[in-house]
């Protein structure tokens, strides 16, 4: 399927790793023109020449931190205009409301939370100066399922979905659709670190993370391709009519509501 985004101008944080070097990937295969951020420069790099070398994709990269007011504006300054921003910077860690202490929630909401809130105030207005454009927020199923053990993370991503909704429900009147994917657990190596410390708040062991497996759909996360193939849909005019949604990929997990 061709989506229509050769040539687009594509802008992920958060895209030296994870989530975030597979929508570099993606949007490589789809012919776009790539600006990725995040703080490892060497991880950066890395996947600038990868997709250089594979798909010919046009690759600026810049290693920063997006944490605080001022980067996001800097980062534009960099950057210019972009028809697409991902957001994905930011990861908040597992723990309940005693394991988490006040500097991980304030150090992890400035990056993630505020983060993704202050790089939409900053392309948003440039979007609706250019014409329109494409914003999608990467949340997190824990927005939906209020979790006492992941009490910074669930908290965050509630907020943010309900900005996503917010910011999106109108957007189209400026030509802009702003939405939100909430991916449940990833394979990826963030995903194996909050089992880990899961693991540790039940169990009091961290070695037997590998138990909780067996709680999720098929036994197994989510293959990270499940998540970015969405984002470059999404993004595309063949998902031209989406904005204020949320599109939750975890396998029902959020859906398992029951009275027992």
């Amino acid at each position: 399927m061709d989506l229509g985004l050769t040539g687009k101008r594509v802008l992920i944080t958060g895209a030296s790793q994870g989530i975030g070097e597979s929508a570099a990937e993606v949007f490589a295969e789809e012919g776009a023109v790539l600006h990725l951020t995040a703080r490892n420069e060497v991880n950066l790099k890395r996947i600038a020449e990868h997709l250089h070398d594979t798909y010919g994709t046009e690759v600026s990269t810049y290693p920063m931190d997006l944490g605080g007011g001022q980067a996001p504006l800097d980062l534009a300054d960099a950057v210019g205009d972009v028809d697409i921003l991902i957001n994905n910077a930011g990861v908040i860690p597992g723990g309940n409301l005693f394991s988490t202490d006040d500097a991980t929630w304030r150090d992890n909401w400035d990056l993630k939370v505020f983060g993704y809130i202050n790089m939409c105030r900053v392309y948003y207005a440039r979007m609706k100066a250019a014409g329109g454009g494409v914003i999608i927020n990467d949340i997190g199923n824990a927005g939906e399922q209020f979790d006492p053990d992941y009490i910074a993370g669930t908290t965050g991503n509630a907020s943010l979905m309900a900005f996503t909704r917010a910011l999106g429900g109108r957007s189209l009147e400026d030509s802009i659709r702003v939405v939100g994917i909430n991916p449940g657990p990833v394979d990826t190596t963030r995903i194996y670190k909050l089992l880990k410390r899961r693991a540790v708040d039940w169990y009091g062991d961290e070695a037997r993370w590998e138990e909780l497996l067996a709680t999720y759909p098929l036994k197994r996360p989510a293959k990270v391709r499940e998540i970015t193939d969405l984002m470059a849909f999404l993004a595309s005019e063949r998902s031209g009519y989406t904005s204020g949604a949320i599109l939750t990929v975890d396998g029902g997990i959020a859906s398992r509501a029951s009275i027992i």
